[in-house]
């Protein structure tokens, strides 16, 4: 019964007797790739919708934090909340810019 303590891939019978379970080594594949988008957040570092990309940023690292410790349905969904995020944060900071330039120059004196 001690190594079924030591070793997860040991299991142990009803009547005490431990056997190896094979099977579940054999079916785990290699991970899935890591889609984190840390250099699309990064980028948007440089927007002007500076709450928001910073929200994109921090979800991201949690993604990569997620990943790294074997949880990959949870760096999955955070992955595609830092995309979200990053994405909406480009549109704010090209709203803004557009929204900027034309009061600037709508009320410019000539």
């Amino acid at each position: 019964m001690a190594l079924a303590v030591l070793n997860p891939q040991v299991k142990s019978s009803l009547s005490g007797s431990a056997f190896f379970d094979r099977g579940s080594i054999e079916e785990q594949g290699p991970p899935p790739p890591l889609r984190s988008y840390l250099c699309l957040t990064i980028f948007t570092c440089f927007c002007p919708a500076y709450p928001v990309n910073i929200v994109a940023l921090v979800f991201s690292i949690m993604s990569r934090n997620s990943y790294y410790h074997g949880d990959y349905d949870g760096s999955r969904r955070l992955g595609k909340n830092a995309l979200y995020v990053a994405i909406a944060s480009i549109i704010i900071g090209v709203l803004i810019v557009i929204i900027t330039c034309v009061v600037h120059f709508t009320t410019m004196d000539f």
